[in-house]
């Protein structure tokens, strides 16, 4: 089994905001492969099914993002999986609107979910899709509690839609092809108009 996770904070307040990108490709994810979520233990909003012969999980932790690894510990128990078959899906506000990243392994780079997640496993050893959310000219250094929490512009749509949907290119590759492969095909992919 393979267990697709998108972050994000639970709730209509949070709905659409940039830090919640996870549980968007996650959703659409959901919505392709035929999977039901529905409110299930760790916190979690959980369906399965089966994906190019694979059994594949999705989980959108209910949990707040900065709580994530709680809940995301408690599904790789209750399915026996190892960190290396699962893959979360977040936010980053480094890369640029539109780009996505898929990594094998690596710090947090500064995102609470992943930092939640990390110090539960206890390793950085977690493979990762982050989705870009950066705009361009925008300060580095400084707090951007209010620019994730806040909703994608009209003139963000456009990008946004094709990255969710690169995004969910990607995991579907993840799942049937493996993690290697998606890497080498959707890391090449950057766009040098992908800020706005």
């Amino acid at each position: 089994m393979k267990l697709l996770v998108g972050l994000g904070n639970p709730g209509r307040a949070y709905a659409g905001t940039r830090h919640n990108i996870g549980f968007m490709v996650a959703d659409r994810l959901a919505k392709r492969w035929t999977i039901q979520l529905k409110n299930a233990s760790c916190h979690a909003a959980l369906g399965e099914g089966v994906v190019g012969g694979c059994v594949v999980g999705v989980a959108l932790p209910q949990t707040m993002m900065n709580e994530s690894g709680k809940s995301l510990k408690c599904l790789i128990q209750r399915f026996s999986l190892e960190p290396s078959e699962i893959l979360v899906v977040c936010d980053d506000v480094a890369l640029p609107l539109g780009v996505i990243r898929l990594r094998e392994k690596g710090s947090d780079g500064g995102h609470r979910g992943l930092a939640s997640i990390l110090k539960e496993f206890r390793t950085e050893a977690v493979p990762r899709l982050r989705v870009g959310i950066a705009r361009a000219g925008q300060e580095k250094g400084k707090d951007l509690t209010d620019f994730v929490l806040g909703k994608f512009t009209v003139s963000e749509k456009k990008r946004l839609e094709e990255a969710c949907a690169s995004a969910v290119e990607a995991c579907e590759t993840w799942v049937v092809r493996g993690l290697t492969t998606a890497m080498n095909l959707f890391n090449k992919k950057v766009s040098a108009g992908c800020m706005g």
